[in-house]
């Protein structure tokens, strides 16, 4: 029923250029879309916007359930992707952020956008991974 759900906002959202489907929770989303590490197909998903600087932060939380999300391990296996933020699409490259005050400082910031996420690390013993989404040079 979640991917059916997901699948719909996908295509709200596409066929608006943002301008509808672009929240969840009352929270502003984006699109995700990343190569499946073994299907190679193009994997769409809406995640919560969180901006940090000239990069977007996402969060492989996976609602506290003990294992990393499949769009993570995608992304973090392609290394890059592309995003829609409203009608703007552009390549990405990921950057997980590690241990240390950038993973601190890119946490405190997505927690502030979405305190659910907090809640969500609660829920499961594996450090929720963060990584740093940047604009791709062309």
């Amino acid at each position: 029923m979640m991917h059916r759900a997901t699948r719909r906002q996908v295509g709200q959202y596409r066929s608006t250029k943002g301008g509808k489907g672009n929240t969840t929770m009352g929270k502003p989303v984006f699109l995700l879309d990343v190569i499946g590490r073994k299907s190679g197909e193009s994997r769409p998903v809406m995640l919560m916007l969180v901006r940090q600087e000239d990069s977007l932060l996402v969060v492989g939380s996976y609602g506290g359930n003990p294992r990393t999300p499949n769009w993570y391990e995608n992304l973090m296996a392609a290394g890059e992707a592309h995003v829609e933020v409203g009608a703007e699409r552009w390549a990405v490259t990921a950057r997980q952020l590690d241990e240390g005050q950038e993973h601190e400082a890119a946490w405190d910031l997505c927690v502030a956008a979405y305190p659910d996420f907090a809640s969500y690390q609660e829920l499961t013993d594996r450090r929720i991974p963060v990584a740093a989404l940047s604009r791709k040079d062309d």
